[in-house]
């Protein structure tokens, strides 16, 4: 979903047509993916909330949010897909089109990397790759890159500033390179994803501390 999301943000090089096919395979999976994990929602309430457990809470609220927006405008600015309707042409619903899209790319990394664990075991299982200090060593190592890499191409994107609602004109020249753009988003959302995945293994540690501590004074 995420390759297909890097690659909807391509609407300059892909042109509308391609653009509005990858979004309609984006939300076909999304759908999928809600569909084998509607377990989750069905346990929201069992249990003791934690402020990890708050912050998980938070960002599927905020990707909702964000997501369905992305799907209203989507729908409603459609040129391509759902070329009969036109219901607008409406340059705000546009930038919302816009402002929700790269606001999705950032939380989908964060929302990953809160289940990085789940998604290293499932790598691990595939590649057939058994745990070792050295295996830990890189992958810390790797991490590391990710996020120097993913901080500086969030600088190169002007990610920030796309993430602030307003009109802008600050498009890839994808003239000058096609391949570097999709670098850049790749590396920024893994950089974010390793930020949440640490993020997450920091407040486990300071939950862990805290239960401690109480247990300690009882």
């Amino acid at each position: 979903m995420a390759a297909l999301l890097i690659l909807a943000l391509a609407y300059w090089w892909l042109d509308n047509g391609p653009h509005e096919l990858f979004g309609t395979a984006m939300f076909g999976l999304l759908g999928w993916h809600l569909t084998m994990n509607r377990r989750w929602f069905l346990k929201l309430r069992n249990g003791r909330y934690n402020a990890r457990r708050w912050l998980i809470l938070v960002t599927h609220v905020w990707l909702g949010i964000t997501m369905t927006v992305l799907i209203v405008t989507s729908v409603l600015i459609s040129r391509s897909v759902l070329s009969f309707a036109q219901f607008s042409n409406d340059v705000t619903i546009i930038e919302l089109h816009w402002f929700s899209a790269y606001w999705v790319a950032i939380i989908v990394a964060v929302h990953a990397g809160t289940h990085w664990t789940r998604v290293m075991t499932v790598a691990g299982a595939v590649f057939r790759l058994s745990p070792s200090r050295t295996r830990s060593g890189v992958l810390r190592l790797a991490a590391l890159l990710l996020l120097g890499l993913g901080a500086w191409s969030f600088t190169v994107l002007g990610v920030s500033t796309k993430l602030m609602f307003g009109y802008s004109l600050e498009f890839w020249d994808f003239t000058s390179g096609v391949s570097p753009f999709f670098a850049y988003w790749a590396t920024v959302m893994a950089g974010v994803a390793v930020l949440s995945h640490y993020a997450m293994i920091c407040l486990r540690l300071l939950n862990k501390t805290g239960i401690c501590k109480t247990e300690d004074q009882t």
